[in-house]
């Protein structure tokens, strides 16, 4: 079965460089980019050897690589069909002698190579004496391996959340992760990058040096300064975390063979799906609210723009933080929630017919805007707490927070309250094929912009009263009232919030006819 396995690979990856031109070229300019890379990284830590921070490098190619590669299936899941076990759920096929066929093909690629090489020019940076080269031998095809299993163990343990509409949604939600995943590798290079930053890693290594991967890698170092006894545990428990990979990795195939899937379930009854929106106020209102959690959990446009905003919200001001910035970026978190009150209809499309038939009265309008409105307030209250006091925090600018999380309150309620009247004067439509939040139909990027920036300028003028307050209290040296703020931001933004929703009611029953074309086009 194995040698079928390895055919049957090969086979796939043969016919699919056959399907067009472009897409041989872009394999075989991707492939070689790739492989010089690797190259280059593999030479580079083969240069480093002798040097004193060669073992934490080692170390930290090892975790990146056993981390990337768990990861990896999440995010490649839907372009590989070689992961997806499900495709051979019909061979009659026992789980132990499919895993070692799927394994052994699975070091048939690109990507293995690639971590072949780096991995054992990771080795050879810490490689001094015949037995370290012995122990290399050893350990770089025991990462290798541990690697390749990892990734196939989550594919098969996620497979039928990643084939799902879920898993549809991760995809879209992978530019947010990528984007904060690439800001925290910047500044985790910046910090290595001034002074004493390798000092600083170095600290962690007693600590990384025990995650597989790497513990394999770091026996080498074990092995050539004499430690026999701490590279034999780092082996053995390489081998052994390998092991339970393999078993979870035969668990989940196991039931992936044999056990049905949801689909094939009676659903629950509805008072159990309803339970966790019981904390929900009662009539239209609770309704509206459980409706916007509902579409922010199961519409992927809504989901990215929620994951979105909290996401950078929350990368904005930590960013800063690790920088020795100001404490006042944490008004990042309030802006991006409270800009989540644009265009509420727009985000609806054609579903909202359903919506402007139940309204028929203001108090329904009322309803209808309040209900989107406190499901925002909501999430953004804690969240916007949370991200101030901590933010003030790290930076040690406690006596800061009350004056900080008063103007992100007043900031949230004023973004609220012209978020509102926006939805309301300046809707448009979003194409459904979009999966970012902001996305406008094409023609109306511009009435997009007019309602986004507008709203937003006339927010952040709304907060002038509470801003101008703060000015005068530090100009004149009254440090001690500007916990004051505190309590006046959060009136101040849930009066305005209250103002903008009530006032925008009316026009909301008025304009039905045109919100409607607006979102249907």
């Amino acid at each position: 079965m194995t040698g079928t396995f390895v055919r049957l690979k090969l086979s796939l990856l043969r016919n699919g460089l056959r399907q067009s031109t472009g897409r041989r070229v872009g394999w075989i300019i991707g492939t070689v980019v790739a492989l010089l890379y690797a190259l280059g990284m593999a030479v580079g830590l083969v240069a480093l050897r002798g040097n004193a921070y060669a073992p934490s490098a080692a170390i930290g190619v090892g975790v990146v690589f056993g981390v990337g590669w768990a990861v990896m299936p999440l995010f490649v899941f839907g372009g590989d069909d070689t992961l997806d076990p499900t495709r051979l759920a019909m061979l009659p096929l026992r789980p132990a002698p499919l895993i070692r066929a799927l394994l052994v093909s699975s070091l048939v690629g690109v990507g293995p190579l690639l971590t072949l090489l780096v991995t054992a020019g990771a080795a050879v940076s810490v490689v001094a004496g015949a037995a370290s080269v012995v122990a290399a031998v050893l350990a770089v095809p025991l990462a290798v391996l541990l690697c390749v299993a990892l990734a196939r163990a989550v594919a098969a343990a996620n497979t039928r959340l990643l084939t799902s509409r879920r898993g549809r949604d991760l995809a879209v939600l992978s530019g947010v992760l990528i984007a904060v995943g690439g800001q925290s590798i910047s500044l985790a290079v910046n910090a290595l990058a001034s002074g004493h930053g390798l000092e600083r890693f170095g600290a962690f290594t007693a600590v990384l040096r025990w995650v597989p991967p790497a513990s394999a890698l770091d026996a080498v170092r074990s092995v050539a300064e004499g430690s026999y006894g701490l590279a034999a545990a780092e082996l053995a428990w390489s081998a052994a975390v390998l092991g339970l990979v393999l078993v979870w990795w035969h668990t989940s195939l196991d039931r992936l063979m044999t056990r049905p899937d949801a689909s094939t379930l009676q659903a629950a009854p509805s008072s159990v799906r309803a339970s966790r929106f019981r904390f929900l106020p009662g009539g239209r209102t609770g309704t509206v609210m459980e409706r916007q959690f509902r579409y922010a959990w199961r519409d992927p446009r809504t989901k990215a723009a929620w994951a979105t905003a909290l996401a950078v919200g929350l990368l904005l001001p930590l960013a800063s933080a690790i920088q020795n910035g100001s404490v006042y970026t944490a008004f990042w978190a309030a802006g991006l929630l409270g800009l989540q009150m644009y265009n509420q209809f727009g985000m609806d499309g054609s579903a909202f017919w359903t919506v402007a038939a139940t309204i028929s009265s203001r108090a329904d309008a009322y309803a209808e805007l309040r209900g989107r409105a406190l499901a925002i307030a909501v999430v953004g209250v804690p969240y916007v707490a949370v991200v101030t006091l901590g933010s003030a925090l790290l930076l040690g600018r406690a006596e800061a927070a009350a004056e900080t999380l008063g103007l992100s309150f007043a900031l949230l309620g004023a973004l609220v309250a012209t978020g509102a009247w926006a939805s309301v004067r300046f809707p448009y439509s979003m194409p459904h094929e979009s999966r970012f939040g902001s996305a406008a139909a094409p023609g109306q990027t511009g009435l997009a912009w007019i309602g986004a920036v507008g709203g937003a300028l006339t927010g952040a003028t709304l907060t002038l009263p509470l801003l101008g307050l703060l000015i005068w209290l530090h100009v004149t040296g009254r440090h001690g009232a500007l916990w004051l703020l505190l309590p006046l931001g959060c009136l101040y933004g849930a009066a305005v919030a209250v103002l903008g929703v009530r006032t925008a009611a009316p026009r909301l029953l008025g304009r039905l006819p045109e919100v409607l074309t607006a979102v249907s086009k």
